[in-house]
This record gives structure tokens, C-alpha cells and sequence, in this order.
């Protein structure tokens, strides 16, 4: 507000009119908000220190309805302002924090940003483009929320993208809230790394559509590329044999030879360039095969005075130092056990507990949780700021285990629980997520396990045990809900119902498959007398045989062998719905044909030899 203006002295300039009218005024009345929308309203009666003034109404009113125009002006403008910061402000913080949101909430929301920050902020939102910088990831707080990763393993049996489709909604509401994704040779590497994919790998376009499907369904994405071993779908390949730790096995790079780092960094880049918004990868680096064995390793050891485990480190800090410096922001995980045989000083030496974090993995359904404890405790010495542990919900039972056992895979999710329970002895080490494996093969080499809609019903017990902390009637109920089954025998790994989740036909019929179609064909062939006296092996070899007798079974067998062909036929139809091709293909070899090729040469061989009508036997 301006000071009163004083009153005239002798001597002094006299004062215009029109000036001493407006210094009255201003005497007279507080030039604030309020005042001014009062002189400017109609129909108000005058103030009385006005009166003085009146008889030079023309010039005076003309200067005061300028300084009212003006007030108001000046009110009206910042009124514009004020709306426009409310209006603007909410829609500027639901833009920017919608990640935040959509992961779970970060903490409190921070102090309202000044004038000029919220300007720039402004800009920036306008701004950007689809496109973000290769070399930085999207942030997200992930302080107060524990992961719980579903793992797919594509080096085998590697879904469609249709079927993830249906799945992802799946896993959301069963409590996962993100996905670890092992690529091996399902990814569409591209150029000098083309040798590398399988010729039913997954699209660049697929790759995009898997990460929008799993941000619908609030899933974070976690890549998971191999880098030192595990790496025989690179190995295997003529092009990089040179660079195997032993030449005649694949397991494992040699991490002496430049190219190894060199290829591993195009490997990641790529598959990198691919997941901009994961705020983590998975580097693997479990069960390095046969390091140390190589010519290269040993001379390294001796000329270096070092072991093995040091050996290791280096690698896998080259490794660690390209992502972090390459992607700022992105996070390391990896496998624990190779770092189980090291020492804590090796660990820390390395640098690489600042930007990573071991994956603590155990399978077994009742293993040791003070040897657990021990290892937590020498991370969080080794100065690794963070823990994840790694349970299994299929695929860690037998190499061609076709049927998942529900209770195993139970009682280990019980087990890690105590463990996670246990967290607040480890102060200084905090436990970020634990990832369900769900293995698909032991390795690039072996037989498919069980197949990912066989293990719902266990990954389903799994997940919400973990997030009801335990395995209680409320946790029964959801699951059940959920698959549409209407009860769980965990001693006998089946399920009463139809079950009506994505994949339960297959599931359903798996179940047949490998509960009677070995006992059935057994059964047929080799419990029948007539089958014994008078169709034995060397009958079949020798083409002849009495129509007499082999009718006696042979409508039996004939009706069992249709009855299985129709079923396979539906079967296959159905796995063809959601894997491609070679995943049909070698489940069949493995599961179906060692059973139905023997009922099927049976079959054919009594066809043509009642057709003979008993002639002589053939020499």
C-alpha cells in the first residue's frame, strides 16, 4: 500500500485538482483487492471523502474510472493466473507420476515446484518424444514394494504371444507383479548376432507387445541374458566355438579372449534397445562350467598368482561396468552361486556389490535356512545393498518331468518364507523380490520339462502363499476361485474340476497322458493271453497268424488304438493353439509316440496279417 500523501506547505507547488481528488482517495480509503471490487461495483453509495471533489466531476471521474479499469485489470489477471496454475498442475503431476502410481505409491509427494521449475517441467512433458535416450532407463521407486517375478524360460517351449496375452491378467491377479523373461534364442537378434535366434523367435513387433501386455496387467519386465555361463545357444555355433572356456564343451565363454566381451556387449545392447522402461537385468552368470579348465585360465592363474573365483569377478565386473555406465539407472541381478565359493574380500575388491544384487536360489522343498541366513549375512558384509531370493514353481524335479508335483514346490515357497520373515536380522542388507523359476529345460541341450499351463495350478499355490504368508484356507479358496477347480490333493498333485484358466485343456489332458496312456498300451498288448499265444513277436515277423484267434482281441486293441488317436488329434490341436511347431514336435516324441508308435506298428501289422486269411508263414 502507498503512504498518504502529506499535506501542502507554503511555499510549495500547488496541488492539480485532479491530483489532490486521487490523494484523497487514496488517504481515504485501502487499495487492496477488496477496496477495488467495492469502487467498482454499481449502485454503491459513495464514500463521503468523495464530496470535496465533486465539483470537478467530469475530469475526476474520468481519471478514477481509468484507476478502477485498471484495478480491475489487474484483479482479473490474477485471478486468470490462479485458475490456470489449478487447472494446469494436476494434469502436470498425474503425467509425471504416473509411473510412480502405476508401480505403487513412492512415499509422500514432494513440495509443489516454484513457478519457474513447473514451467520447465512443462516444457519437458511437451517435449518429449516416443524415442528416449538408449543410455538411460525410465526410474521408478521400487523402495517400498517387494517383487515377485514370474520367470519364463523361452529356451523351450517358448510360448505364443497369444497365450501370454491370456496369462498375463493371470499372473496380476494370483500376486505377481512383474515377469523374469529368459530370452536365450527366442529373441529377434538382428545383424552379426541373426545366427543366434531360433527360427521361431519371437518379432521385434512381439517383443513390443509382450512389455505393453505386461504394463495393462502392472507386470515390470526383466530381461535375462546369459554372459558368462548357460550360454550354449551361443556356443554351439561354429561362428563363436573359439570362443568356448573348454573347446569341446559349450557351457561356458572363455573370459580371457576380447571378442567374448565384445559379443556379449552386442548381445546386451540389443536386447537392451528393446526394454527401455526395465528398471532391471538379469545377467545369469550361475554354473560357469569347467572355468578355470581352458589353457587360457590356467595361464592366467599362474602368471597372475590368482584363483578361480577372482578370475570370475573380473568378468563379470567388465560385464556389470558396461550396463551400468551404458544404461544409467538399470539395476544388475544375478545368480548367487558361484559367489556362494568366493570370499568376501574378492567381492568387495570387485566393486560389484555397488551396482548389483545376488539372486539367493534354492529349490529343494526343505533346505537349511541358517545356511541361507549365512549367506545373506556374508552379502550384506561383502557390501551388497540388496537380496533377492529365487524359489521354483515347475522344472527343478527331473529333466523330463512331464507332471509337476504340487507339494514340493509348496513346502519351498514355505521354506523361503521363513527366510523372508527373517529379513529384520539382516539390517544392512534389504530384501528387494524374489523371482518363481519355472525352468523349461535343464539346459540348451536337454528334453523339455513341464509344460508352463501344467504348472499353473502350483504356480498359482505359490504366489498366493507368498502373498498370504502361508498356505492357509483363505489361500486355498482364492486359488481355487481363480483356476475354477473345486478342490487340491497336494499329496497326489491333482485337482478336482475342469479348471478354467488359460491352458486348462492341456493341462486336463497332460494329465491322462501321463496317468494312462503308458498303462493302457501296456495293458493292451501285453496282459492279453491270445495277444501271447498267438500274435507273439515272431508271428508279426513272420506275417501269419489264425483269423480265429486274433479276433478274439483284436477289436479290443482296435478300439483302445482309436480311441487314443482321437484324443492325441484333439491334444494336438490344442498345443498347436499356443507353441509353435518344434515345441509340438518333440513333447509328442518325447511323451506320446514311444507309447502310440508301439500300439500304432501293432495295429498296422494285425490289419495286414488278417487280411493274409491265414497263409503260411512267411521265411
Amino acid at each position: 500500500m502507498e503512504p498518504s500523501s502529506p499535506e501542502p506547505q507554503a511555499g510549495a507547488q500547488t496541488i492539480r485538482p485532479s491530483s489532490l481528488c486521487i490523494a484523497q482517495v487514496e488517504q481515504n480509503h485501502t487499495w487492496d483487492v477488496r477496496a477495488s471490487a467495492e469502487v467498482a461495483l454499481p449502485g454503491r453509495s459513495r464514500p463521503a471523502s468523495r464530496v470535496p471533489c465533486e465539483d470537478m466531476a467530469f475530469p475526476r471521474n474520468q481519471k478514477l474510472n481509468l484507476l478502477r479499469l485498471t484495478v480491475l485489470l489487474i484483479v482479473a489477471l490474477a485471478g486468470i493466473k490462479f485458475i490456470f496454475r489449478d487447472s494446469v498442475t494436476p494434469d502436470l503431476h498425474k503425467h509425471i507420476s504416473k509411473d510412480n502410481d502405476f508401480w505403487g505409491k513412492a512415499g509422500e509427494e514432494k513440495e509443489e515446484a516454484n513457478p519457474h521449475n513447473q514451467a520447465l517441467e512443462i516444457s519437458v512433458v511437451k517435449t518429449m518424444g516416443p524415442k528416449e535416450d538408449t543410455k538411460k532407463q525410465l526410474s521408478k521407486d521400487f523402495s517400498t514394494t517387494e517383487m515377485r517375478l514370474v520367470h519364463l524360460d523361452l529356451k523351450g517351449a517358448a510360448p505364443k504371444v497369444s497365450y501370454l496375452e491370456q496369462v498375463f491378467p493371470l499372473l496380476s491377479k494370483l500376486g505377481a507383479n512383474g515377469i523374469l523373461v529368459e530370452y536365450e534364442d527366442m529373441f529377434p537378434f538382428k545383424g552379426e548376432l541373426e545366427t543366434l535366434k531360433s527360427s521361431y523367435a519371437y518379432s521385434e513387433d512381439d517383443i513390443e507387445k509382450i512389455q505393453r501386455l505386461a504394463a495393462l496387467n502392472k507386470l515390470e519386465v526383466v530381461p535375462l541374458v546369459q554372459t558368462f555361463g548357460h550360454v550354449e545357444f551361443i556356443l554351439k555355433h561354429d561362428k563363436y566355438r573359439y570362443l568356448r572356456e573348454v573347446e569341446r564343451f559349450p557351457n561356458s565363454l572363455n573370459p580371457h579372449v576380447p571378442d567374448t566381451l565384445s559379443l556379449l556387449k552386442s548381445i546386451l545392447s540389443q536386447v537392451m534397445d528393446k526394454h527401455k522402461h526395465s528398471s532391471w537385468i538379469h545377467i545369469g552368470a550361475d554354473e560357469v562350467f569347467h572355468l578355470g579348465e581352458g589353457m587360457d585360465s590356467k595361464n592366467w592363474i599362474s602368471l597372475n598368482n590368482g584363483d578361480v573365483g577372482k578370475m570370475y569377478l573380473n568378468h563379470i565386473k567388465e560385464v556389470v561396468n558396461f550396463i551400468v555406465n551404458q544404461y544409467k539407472g538399470l539395476q544388475v541381478l544375478m545368480w548367487d552361486d558361484m559367489l556362494r565359493k568366493i570370499s568376501m574380500g574378492a567381492i568387495q575388491e570387485s566393486g560389484i556389490p555397488k551396482h548389483a544384487s545376488p539372486v539367493l536360489w534354492f529349490y529343494a522343498p526343505d533346505f537349511d535356512t541358517e545356511q541361507i541366513g549365512k549367506f545373506i549375512s556374508k552379502y550384506a558384509d561383502s557390501g551388497f545393498k540388496s537380496v533377492w531370493f529365487a524359489s521354483a514353481f515347475k522344472g527343478t524335479t527331473g529333466p523330463a518331468q512331464a507332471w509337476t508335483p504340487l507339494n514340493y514346490h509348496l513346502k519351498n515357497h514355505l521354506s523361503w518364507l521363513k527366510v523372508i520373515q527373517a529379513m529384520s536380522k539382516f539390517p544392512l542388507i534389504k530384501f528387494q523380490g524374489i523371482a518363481l523359476t519355472g525352468w523349461q529345460r535343464y539346459d540348451h541341450y536337454s528334453v523339455l520339462c513341464e509344460l508352463l499351463p501344467v504348472g499353473i495350478p502350483s504356480l498359482a499355490m505359490c504366489l498366493q502363499t507368498l502373498v498370504n504368508g502361508g498356505f492357509t484356507e483363505a489361500t486355498n479358496k482364492k486359488i481355487l476361485d481363480v483356476l475354477g477347480f473345486q478342490n487340491i490333493h497336494l499329496e497326489k498333485s491333482t485337482c478336482e474340476g475342469n479348471g478354467a484358466f488359460p491352458g486348462s485343456e492341456i493341462y486336463r489332458m497332460v494329465e491322462q497322458i501321463n496317468g494312462q496312456l503308458k498303462e493302457s498300451t501296456a495293458k493292451v498288448l501285453e496282459e492279453e493271453s491270445a495277444i501271447k499265444g498267438w500274435f507273439s513277436p515272431y508271428h508279426r515277423k513272420h506275417r501269419f497268424g489264425n483269423p480265429r484267434n486274433l479276433e478274439n482281441f483284436g477289436s479290443k486293441v482296435l478300439k483302445v488304438h482309436e480311441d487314443w488317436e482321437n484324443f492325441i488329434q484333439n491334444f494336438r490341436s490344442q498345443l498347436e493353439s499356443i507353441y509353435f511347431p518344434d515345441t509340438v514336435e518333440e513333447w509328442m516324441e518325447e511323451n506320446v509316440n514311444p507309447y502310440m508308435d508301439r500300439l500304432r506298428e501293432f495295429v498296422r501289422d494285425y490289419r495286414e496279417i488278417i487280411r493274409l486269411n491265414a497263409k503260411p508263414k512267411a521265411l
